[in-house]
């Protein structure tokens, strides 16, 4: 199917036919990941994902499980106190 850029405020756009939208089950305002490669646009749908929690975030940056990191991570001794310090 062939279709044209138009003006769309300071930007251009395409209209992208209903039934296109449906075969891929998105509709209006649903986010959609847009990508170049080479000289073509490719649009999918984004796929839900839940929120992960701080917990999954934390393991993912670590690569270990959080609960394990507590556990090898030691208290830091940085001395004996200068000055008037109160400990």
């Amino acid at each position: 199917m062939r279709t044209t850029i138009v003006k769309w405020g300071n930007s251009q756009g395409i209209r992208i036919p209903k039934t296109f939208l449906k075969n891929i089950h998105v509709s209006e305002n649903d986010p959609v990941d847009i990508t170049l490669s080479g000289e073509e646009i490719i649009i999918k749908k984004v796929k839900y994902r839940k929120h992960k929690t701080t917990k999954e975030r934390l393991v993912e940056f670590y690569g270990i499980d959080f609960d394990q990191k507590c556990i090898i991570q030691k208290e830091i001794d940085w001395g004996n106190s200068i000055g008037k310090e109160i400990w």
